[in-house]
């Protein structure tokens, strides 16, 4: 209630120009409070809901709850102690490319408050691979797993994207339990079409050899690699999608990215980016349904798309999903959200 009533309205006036003011100046200070132990503390025992028998272990990786917060809300590290112990079971933080990039022209996030619904353009705005790797060297690591989304710089030519998702996966290697190659994002010219099965096979083909090399060096267990889709494919696309997937060992599928679509938003818009939130429920569940039937449990798959509370949560359990992730609910809703579901899913 008091993110609401007191902390929404005060980052919405600070906001009132560009949306994204207000993640920054949210950003900035849970960066700050994720120096202090106590003040962790404070936020863990206010927000966190603990239960055994929420926990669970999906691709080798042990989840102390299934909710999960989906990439792009701390697209650098600077904060995930204090996005820890808002009581989320695992993070997925980034996008984070190989070199540094300012993203997309600002403005570039709208707010749909009316749908609870966004749409962003930010274009993987981030330090690059190497300043990130560099930060999280001096950070407290949060006890709750972390996944690194890795995705394809800008500047970067196709014919070369291999090579920067493997950079930056290297460098962030030691910082992650599972990565996510994120080939889905509307905002990076080009980068769909690595979605297509043959660039696809060539991108996850390399990416788990870098991952089985670097822990034959380590004399460790390889780090899982999961997908991010886009809710815009067809059918016969993510057939594609699943036949590459289980033919090179990924260990995970996330449905879904933003979609390019606006059904669902009450006033027309022509903004270009991806819309998140409320109005993106009803497909991303529909993948979620259609990847767990056709899979049959042979890869697990993570739920997010719309879920503003335990029914909508509860539908992507229902339709298979191992885990789920929130983005836009966390944004419109707070912490809250995360205790509310879990401790919805504690009684069921």
């Amino acid at each position: 209630m008091l993110y609401k009533s007191l902390i929404r309205p005060v980052m919405y006036r600070l906001s009132a120009g560009d949306p994204e003011d207000a993640h920054h100046w949210l950003m900035d200070r849970l960066a700050w409070i994720s120096h202090y132990p106590a003040l962790l503390k404070t936020i863990e025992v206010a927000n966190a809901y603990n239960s055994p028998g929420l926990a669970r272990d999906v691709f080798g990786v042990h989840f102390p709850n299934p909710v999960g917060l989906a990439g792009g809300v701390d697209k650098n590290g600077i904060a995930l102690p204090a996005l820890a112990a808002m009581g989320f079971g695992f993070i997925e933080a980034g996008t984070v490319t190989r070199y540094a990039q300012p993203g997309n022209e600002r403005p570039r996030i709208f707010r749909f408050s009316e749908n609870d619904a966004l749409i962003n353009r930010m274009g993987f705005p981030n330090d690059g691979a190497d300043a990130v790797a560099k930060r999280l060297s001096r950070l407290p690591r949060p006890s709750i797993p972390i996944g690194w989304s890795i995705g394809k710089s800008k500047v970067t030519p196709q014919e070369e994207a291999i090579e920067d998702y493997l950079y930056s996966l290297r460098k962030l290697h030691d910082f992650s339990n599972f990565f996510t190659v994120n080939v889905s994002s509307p905002n990076t010219p080009g980068l769909r079409k690595l979605q297509d099965k043959e660039p696809l096979d060539r991108l996850l083909h390399a990416v788990v050899q870098e991952t089985q090399g670097i822990s034959s060096e380590k004399g460790t267990t390889p780090k899982p690699v999961l997908v991010k889709i886009a809710p815009d494919l067809t059918q016969e696309q993510i057939d594609d999608v699943i036949e590459v997937c289980l033919a090179r060992g990924i260990r995970g599928i996330i449905a879904t990215n933003t979609t390019l679509a606006r059904e669902g938003l009450t006033r027309s818009t022509s903004e270009a980016g991806g819309l998140s939130g409320r109005p993106l429920h009803t497909r991303s569940l529909e993948i979620v349904r259609y990847l767990c039937q056709t899979l049959d449990g042979k890869i697990p798959v993570i739920g997010v798309g719309g879920i503003f509370g335990p029914d909508d949560a509860r539908s992507m359990f229902d339709a298979g999903a191992s885990l789920i992730q929130i983005y836009t609910s966390f944004i419109y809703e707070g912490p809250g959200i995360v205790k509310q579901i879990n401790k919805s899913l504690d009684k069921k």
